[in-house]
């Protein structure tokens, strides 16, 4: 995900300072990776150059300096030339979970990528039912839903996954034992 174009939509409704747009970040994507308050400022000092945002104001509000970002018109446009591109799919497989289990099976222990998988399984099953629960939490938003949907339906892809591997790795391991 770019930050970028997270922080160009944010901004797409009205003016902002940073820690309105932190804000909003974190209500609007809660289970995203994080996004530090530097972050923020050194995207949007960035999209400042780019002639894509514009200082809208500043105000003081009893403590520091704040200063306000708008959209310009050509972020506006690159925002919504970023929206109506269709994402490819990811043309490489790349996963920490993937690599563990490849670089146990070469170190021809299917044992151990067995007894990682089962643990890993747990893992996910748990997460999924935690995010299945925090869909009908009476505080979740329209935002919470979608993005636990988002995760969930990738956990399930991954326990599918995981469970083929599973009866692969097992399957494995009884042609190799005497």
């Amino acid at each position: 995900m770019s930050a970028s174009f997270v922080l160009l939509g944010l901004l797409s409704s009205g003016p902002k300072h940073g820690y309105e747009l932190k804000r909003a970040y974190d209500h609007n994507l809660p289970s995203a990776k994080p996004l530090a308050f530097g972050q923020v400022y050194s995207t949007i000092g960035r999209l400042e150059r780019d002639g894509l945002v514009e200082r809208a104001g500043q105000d003081r509000d009893g403590g520091p300096d704040r200063v306000a970002y708008a959209l310009t018109e050509l972020g506006q446009r690159t925002l919504d030339e970023w929206l109506d591109t269709v994402e490819p799919p990811a043309p490489y497989v790349s996963s920490v979970l993937l690599a563990k289990v490849v670089v146990a099976l070469l170190t021809a222990e299917p044992e151990r990528a067995g007894n990682y998988l089962a643990a890993q399984r747990a893992a996910h099953a748990a997460r999924l039912r935690e995010l299945t629960r925090s869909k009908h939490e009476p505080t979740a938003t329209l935002g919470d839903v979608i993005t636990a949907d988002f995760a969930i339906a990738h956990l399930d892809a991954d326990l599918r996954w995981l469970r083929t591997t599973l009866d692969r790795v097992v399957d494995l391991h009884q042609e190799t034992q005497p």
